[in-house]
């Protein structure tokens, strides 16, 4: 049994004292531990050893006590399983040297045996879950198929991911083969995710506001859907659409257990399109985590109020920054767990 439960209660809608408090990577990138094993690592070294994969993952609980730990992962060990090429490059992040635009290139790509190309996730999630020692429940994640087949087409980050638009849109066949390809690899992944002991999962979809309305639903949510059909009787699945608040009507139809939303959606819009029976999580600005603590912490305490204390786990409308100090992140948290209702 897992100790501090309250994140699992909270995705079951149950009544809670406080809600749950967890940041999108908190693994990582601003914690001074981190750095000393990035320094003597590569990233993707650090995601391929489960030793160090773990040991990333339990660092923040460590610090700040969270009420739930991410293995520290990439979503794009998805598309390195499926036999396509990505590296990451320093300063610069992903890139794929050989973008996948065609036939030829579609034909190349393959439906892996995650436990073969990805086992190594997996004993990464075994030894965070010993790590863990039942304190806290361990998240898997994956991205989107929308977000992966961004990268996998445009072969780096992009602010409008101009070629994996022109892709989808002129040869929607194509298109739709691989996201069909990415989504049948991130079921079977998240499955052996959740075999290997994570408690919930969540898909991420960061570039989902790049598409129209109408074109979210055909090149990404149905992909979603799929996802979250395939795993709503193996494991509690929160579905986070960067920049789709316009989506969250029919998000909320949907068997995902909570939604994420971005700070640019207020409590009151996100509870009132989701008819306000599902489970939301976030949105505070990452950028507001800049802010002094003592402000840091009235602004929690308002956003709980706003959203309600009950089917909400607080979070950031997106991941945490490389240069938030210490003590900011603290008192975020902080704030979370001194919270009292009525206040």
């Amino acid at each position: 049994m897992i100790k501090n439960d309250l994140f699992l209660r909270a995705l079951k809608g149950e009544t809670v004292d406080r809600p749950p408090v967890w940041m999108m990577r908190q693994a990582g990138r601003y914690l001074p531990e981190f750095m000393e094993i990035r320094e003597k690592y590569d990233f993707f070294t650090r995601c391929r050893t489960p030793e160090l994969a773990s040991e990333i993952t339990v660092q923040p609980i460590r610090r700040y006590g969270m009420d739930a730990a991410i293995l520290f992962s990439d979503i794009l060990v998805i598309p390195q399983a499926m036999n396509i090429e990505v590296e990451m490059k320093p300063n610069f992040g992903p890139y794929l040297p050989n973008p996948i635009r065609d036939k030829k290139g579609l034909d190349s790509v393959i439906i892996p045996d995650v436990n073969e190309e990805l086992g190594y996730v997996m004993d990464a999630i075994k030894a965070t879950k010993e790590k863990l020692n039942d304190e806290v429940p361990l998240i898997g994640f994956a991205g989107s198929p929308w977000t992966i087949l961004c990268y996998v087409v445009q072969g780096q980050g992009s602010k409008n991911f101009d070629k994996a638009k022109e892709f989808c849109f002129t040869q929607p066949v194509l298109a739709h083969e691989l996201l069909q390809k990415i989504t049948d690899t991130t079921i079977a992944y998240l499955k052996e995710k959740v075999k290997a002991g994570v408690n919930a999962v969540q898909v991420f979809d960061s570039w989902g506001g790049m598409l129209s309305p109408t074109d979210y639903q055909e090149f990404s949510w149905q992909y979603m859907n799929q996802i979250i059909e395939a795993l709503k009787d193996d494991a509690p699945v929160i579905a986070f659409g960067k920049g789709c608040w316009f989506a969250l009507h029919e998000m909320a139809q949907s068997n995902a257990s909570a939604l994420g939303v971005d700070w640019t959606c207020s409590a009151r819009n996100a509870r009132y399109l989701t008819g306000g029976n599902i489970t939301l999580q976030g949105n505070f600005d990452p950028s507001r985590l800049l802010s002094p603590p003592a402000e840091i912490k009235k602004m929690v305490h308002q956003m709980i109020n706003e959203f309600g204390k009950d089917k909400y786990i607080v979070n950031l409308g997106h991941g945490i920054l490389p240069n938030i100090p210490l003590e900011n992140a603290k008192a975020f948290i902080d704030a979370v767990k001194e919270y009292k209702a009525d206040r």
